[in-house]
């Protein structure tokens, strides 16, 4: 697996895998194939160089989608809660991660 950060993260994949010292977190993308993909790109690219790291999976059912509480595509959700809602923006997204 890749472990340059700003690409589309693999499912199973950790950002900043070689830095176990970071605290862990798993975080589950829900929606379809192309905006997940498309908000795990912005999710590496904007937090690679801060002090975490994050499992990356993926669901693309949408029932379990909804029992996981998530009505927006895409989502993504860091170990069971909802953290970002739709296809937030890189400045964004770093920022709710500070």
């Amino acid at each position: 697996m890749m472990n340059n950060a700003c690409h589309i993260m693999s499912d199973g994949e950790i950002l900043n895998s070689k830095h176990g010292e970071y605290k862990l977190y798993n975080a589950t993308l829900y929606g379809n194939k192309v905006d997940t993909a498309k908000l795990s790109k912005r999710v590496s690219c904007s937090i690679k160089t801060l002090p975490i790291r994050i499992k990356f999976n993926y669901e693309y059912d949408t029932l379990k989608a909804l029992e996981a509480g998530v009505t927006k595509d895409p989502s993504l959700t860091l170990d069971g809660k909802i953290f970002i809602e739709g296809l937030a923006q890189a400045e964004d997204i770093k920022d709710s991660f500070k």
